[in-house]
């Protein structure tokens, strides 16, 4: 059987730009697939009892912080945890990601997402380790760029109905899936909510 993880993200999460990296070796250490899927956590939150950051308890934002760093420093990846460009709006970033799939056909189709995950990867770092602002079309343009994407094409494409209509979907399946935050990496049907719970989704993946 085909070994296949849903990958649920927001491109302007702290902890998906931590676990990226390590979930793309995990997922090619194990011969998994990996399907890409930005949503947009603005519509889940309301539906899964989240709050947006700056409505959080300041405890909650207090210890947020705390760990941020204390990841950053575990894993050894440059992290600001006050970056000049957050929160930012991450609906556009998003799009680009879904215009960086490749293939065509139904849109529900697994598809080859190496662009999509180096778009992905560069745009959390974008945010998290390099001060830039993804909201801004000619910033995301130059990302594109830097990894061999056409930021015309991604441009166009991620300004056509069916990139809004696939975004939408997505969010939509995350909310039926019962999806309530980022990163969440789901395997035939069984959650991994967070970065810190990789290992889990390690040993299941070598089952």
């Amino acid at each position: 059987m085909a070994k296949v993880v849903d990958y649920y993200f927001t491109p302007v999460s702290p902890y998906t730009y931590l676990g990226h990296e390590r979930f793309l070796e995990i997922a090619a250490r194990h011969g998994a697939t990996i399907a890409v899927k930005p949503v947009d956590y603005g519509r889940i939150f309301p539906v899964s009892g989240g709050l947006p950051l700056k409505q959080r308890a300041p405890q909650r934002q207090a210890y947020r912080l705390i760990e941020l760093e204390r990841w950053s420093k575990h894993l050894g990846k440059a992290l600001n945890v006050k970056p000049k460009f957050f929160p930012v709006p991450a609906d556009m970033a998003a799009r680009w990601i879904i215009a960086a799939q490749a293939g065509g056909g139904d849109a529900d189709a697994l598809r080859d997402n190496a662009g999509a995950l180096r778009l992905t990867g560069a745009l959390l770092r974008a945010v998290w380790a390099e001060e830039r602002d993804i909201s801004d079309e000619p910033t995301l343009a130059a990302i594109a760029a830097g990894e061999r994407l056409d930021p015309a094409q991604l441009a166009a494409s991620a300004a056509s109905p069916d990139s809004a209509a696939r975004y939408d979907a997505l969010t939509q399946e995350a909310i039926d899936r019962r999806i309530f935050g980022a990163p969440t990496y789901v395997y035939r049907d069984e959650p991994f909510w967070g970065q810190d719970r990789l290992d889990f989704l390690d040993r299941a993946l070598a089952k």
